[in-house]
C-alpha cells in the first residue's frame, strides 16, 4: 500500500493513476494512522511553498511526515513535495519548510530566451548513483513544471541534475527520503521506470 498525502495540493490524482497503472494499491489520505500504516509514502504537489506549508500545518501533517522520514520507510517527494522537504524558499520568505533535508529553494534566474516557469522536457545528468535511476540511461528526458529550484546544502545527496538558466538539483536521495523536482508521473516510460524503482525499494 502506498499512501499519497492529501493536503489540498494539485496533482494527487495523476500520481495515483500512475501508481495504479503499475499495479499498486494506493490511498489518498491525510489520516495519520493511514499514512503510518502505508508501506511507502508519497508527497506530491503543485502550488506555492507558503500555502502548502500552511495546509500541512492545518491538517496536522508536519509531524507525521517527519515521523515517516525518521521511520526508515521509503518516502518520495514530487515537485513541490521536493521543495517542502527543505528549509526555506525564496517564493515565501519567512516560511520554514519541513527541514528534513538541508538546502534552499531559489527562483530560477531570468535568462534571455528561457521562459519561467520552466515547463517542458529536460535531460538528467547523474551526480551520484541513485536507487530511483537504476537501469535508466543518463541523459534520459523527464518533464518539469516549476519556477523555483533546489540548491541542496550537501551535494552528496544529489542524484540527478539538469540545466535551465542555472544548474538545478533535480533529484535527491537521503537515506529513505527520495525526491524529484520533475514529474515522474508525467514523464512517459522513463517516469514509470523511476516509480517502479521506488515501488521496489
Amino acid at each position: 500500500m502506498i499512501g499519497i498525502i492529501d493536503y489540498d495540493a494539485g496533482n494527487l490524482r495523476s500520481v495515483e493513476k500512475a501508481l495504479v497503472s503499475l499495479g499498486e494499491e494506493t490511498v489518498i489520505t491525510r489520516s495519520r494512522e493511514e499514512i503510518l500504516r502505508a508501506d511507502k509514502v508519497v508527497l506530491p504537489g503543485v502550488g506555492a511553498f507558503g500555502d502548502a506549508m500552511s495546509k500541512l500545518r492545518q491538517f496536522g501533517l508536519v509531524d507525521v511526515i517527519r515521523e515517516v522520514a525518521d521511520s526508515g520507510k521509503p518516502f518520495l517527494g514530487i515537485c513541490l513535495g521536493l521543495q517542502l522537504l527543505f528549509e526555506s524558499s525564496e517564493e515565501s520568505p519567512g516560511v520554514d519548510g519541513l527541514g528534513i533535508c538541508k538546502g534552499q529553494i531559489l527562483r530560477i534566474p531570468d535568462k534571455e530566451g528561457l521562459k519561467i516557469p520552466h515547463m517542458g522536457w529536460n535531460s538528467l545528468s547523474f551526480d551520484h548513483p541513485g536507487r530511483l535511476f537504476a537501469g535508466i540511461p543518463e541523459q534520459s528526458y523527464v518533464y518539469f513544471v516549476h519556477s523555483y529550484y533546489l540548491k541542496a546544502a550537501d551535494p552528496e545527496i544529489v542524484t540527478a541534475s539538469t540545466q535551465y538558466s542555472v544548474p538545478i538539483h533535480a533529484s535527491i536521495e537521503q537515506g529513505n527520503v527520495f525526491a524529484c523536482q520533475f514529474h515522474p508521473e508525467k514523464s512517459s516510460q522513463v517516469g514509470l521506470a523511476i516509480l517502479k524503482n521506488f515501488i521496489a525499494l
